[in-house]
């Protein structure tokens, strides 16, 4: 069946973009980077927690976010997924699963490593051909679906050994994607270690390297859409309006406070962008099926980003869930970033 997100890149691509047509990602795909603790505490109704959730309790919460039928794509590691999909999780559903399809060294955040403090390393842990197949063991055919959309990683550091490496390991993945017919969408982040780069001049440098990295890449081999920082509006409107069959997404980055999120998707879809892959800021909320819900408000148009914060806490408060944060202070935007245009 045709997911949303397949009908909605077809009308942004034809120039039929309507703010319902955002799309809004769930990245869930943390236990590659972060792992326990970016499971998120396993939170009592009063807001206490002593433990982070465990991969159980990680599953039923994209069980219910796929239940509630709101976001466009569920990201997910390629072990989470051959799990929920040999359930059918994804069988008669609109939302569109994907894997995190590579798991470069900048992500290596474990407790007590170093590893994300160097340049950036590639490496990849998915096989592309049991993810299409919904994982080992499981018969093509069978109703038991992978799935064709991953997401690439790929972080300049201006540092030319580490950034060629990098980009070898990127034109073999998409060699490896073309003879599997596999699709995926690009993260570019921000530089880990960059060396000789001013703070004003990192959103320039990703914007050049992006659109260096792509220019020799025929559009069969190219990326359904970006994924990257939010550097502000300048450099987003800068490389959304430079080629307007270059779709372009924003990343979540830290939790921050429930006004950062609204804030940021608000300005990210005035600023050019068409995509919203957040995770923190969905796995660390209070609810996170609320939050989606707010977001989607906001996406759509209906609720400015003030409005939904204190919509969401009503929400809370009609629940009986203890707020992180009081309302007032909730309500502010803490990401400096965000500030510029707030």
């Amino acid at each position: 069946m045709s997911t949303r997100l397949e009908q909605k890149l077809i009308r942004i691509r034809a120039g039929q973009y309507k703010r319902s047509d955002f799309i809004i990602a769930d990245a869930k795909d943390a236990d590659m980077g972060p792992s326990i603790p970016a499971m998120g505490p396993h939170r009592q109704p009063d807001g206490s927690w002593s433990r982070y959730r465990t991969r159980a309790e990680f599953l039923d919460q994209i069980r219910a976010i796929v239940a509630q039928d709101i976001v466009d794509i569920m990201l997910m590691s390629a072990s989470n997924l051959e799990l929920l999909a040999s359930e059918g999780l994804f069988r008669d559903s609109p939302v569109k699963p994907a894997i995190r399809a590579n798991d470069t060294s900048d992500i290596w955040i474990v407790r007590g490593g170093t590893y994300n403090k160097y340049p950036s390393l590639p490496f990849r842990s998915a096989s592309l051909s049991r993810v299409l197949h919904g994982g080992a063991g499981l018969r093509e055919g069978a109703g038991i679906i992978g799935t064709d959309l991953g997401l690439y990683s790929i972080t300049f550091n201006n540092d030319l050994d580490a950034d060629h490496r990098s980009l070898e390991a990127f034109s073999a993945f998409r060699a490896e994607a073309a003879q599997h017919g596999f699709k995926y969408f690009l993260e570019v982040f921000n530089p880990n270690a960059g060396r000789d780069l001013a703070p004003d001049i990192i959103p320039h440098f990703v914007n050049d390297s992006i659109v260096r990295c792509l220019a020799g890449v025929s559009k069969a081999d190219r990326p359904q859409f970006l994924k990257i920082a939010y550097n502000g509006p300048k450099a987003l409107e800068e490389l959304a309006s430079y080629d307007a069959g270059m779709i372009v997404g924003v990343l979540g980055g830290g939790a921050g406070t429930t006004r950062d999120c609204f804030e940021l998707l608000a300005q990210a879809e005035r600023y050019g962008a068409r995509v919203a892959l957040f995770g923190r800021k969905i796995n660390l909320a209070e609810d996170p099926l609320a939050m989606i819900e707010m977001m989607r408000n906001v996406a759509d148009g209906s609720v400015k980003p003030l409005e939904a914060v204190r919509a969401y806490h009503g929400i809370l408060a009609k629940k009986g869930i203890a707020p992180a944060r009081a309302a007032d202070d909730d309500a502010a935007i803490s990401e400096t970033v965000l500030k510029q245009a707030a």
